[in-house]
């Protein structure tokens, strides 16, 4: 059981790891100028958002029957060289690509809307100061989307520890729910395997839960309120008057003549 844990884990990182980067990259895609790149992103998103997961895992599992052989060569020439998808696409990649391709068209959604609550006078600035337009979106534009993008990604990685469950349909069959469905079923003993299941579950979620709140606060300094300021400083002096009640509200009080 504490195997088919790790595979679980194992799952939901490299999933995720890869939903991000397809994500961040159909976000970017959303935003250009370029409708070709726009059209191919909003397909992307509109194909992976509306097939169920489990429908893709299937495909996915069924990838290696559809397409024995990739091979590579010279059109109506010779063939350079081919390889057997089942050598490549195993069971645990086909779900990890199946679980990454699904959770890259939601967290593409979540990351351009991150990306776009962020001011354009900041780009203009910088793109006045020299900048490019790469270093622009990683040194600008991405920190500061990160305060909205870090709620709704932690509950999509909680969301992908919990859809793991559903790799079976590949099929693979180390995860966690089918190990304790296996013992359950040699013991003949389903509802307390299902129990030991769930809290294994929630002992992994309550860490992620804690990982995620201290990600909100790293990201949030300077727009959350209710963050204390630290000791020292032009912002603790500031923190000191707000608390004092010595300022006016309003810093342009009316004034009658």
């Amino acid at each position: 059981m504490v195997q088919g844990v790790g595979w679980t884990l194992l799952l939901t990182l490299l999933s995720m790891v890869l939903g991000t980067v397809v994500a961040l990259t159909a976000a970017i895609m959303r935003r250009s100028d370029n409708p070709v790149l726009r059209a191919v992103s909003w397909g992307y998103i509109f194909v992976f958002r509306g097939i169920p997961v489990y429908t893709q895992l299937v495909f996915w599992g069924l990838f290696t029957v559809i397409v024995p052989k990739i091979a590579v060569g010279v059109p109506f020439g010779p063939e350079l060289f081919s390889f057997s998808t089942r050598d490549l696409v195993t069971a645990f990649w086909a779900a990890v690509i199946g679980l990454g391709l699904n959770e890259g068209a939601y967290l593409a959604e979540i990351i351009r809307s991150g990306l776009n609550s962020v001011d354009r006078g900041q780009a203009e600035a910088a793109r006045a100061l020299g900048m490019s337009e790469a270093k622009i979106l990683r040194r600008i534009i991405v920190p500061q989307a990160m305060r909205v993008i870090v709620p709704p990604l932690g509950n999509e990685t909680i969301g992908m520890l919990k859809t793991t469950s559903l790799v079976l349909a590949v099929p693979f069959t180390l995860d966690l729910t089918f190990a304790t469905n296996a013992i359950a079923n040699k013991l003949f003993t389903p509802i307390p395997l299902l129990i030991v299941a769930a809290l294994w579950y929630l002992a992994i979620t309550s860490v992620l839960m804690v990982g995620q709140h201290y990600l909100e606060k790293y990201f949030g300094r300077g727009f959350d309120d209710r963050t204390p300021a630290r000791h020292g400083g032009r912002g603790a002096r500031q923190a000191a008057v707000n608390r004092a009640g010595t300022t006016p509200n309003d810093p342009l009080p009316e004034v009658e003549l």
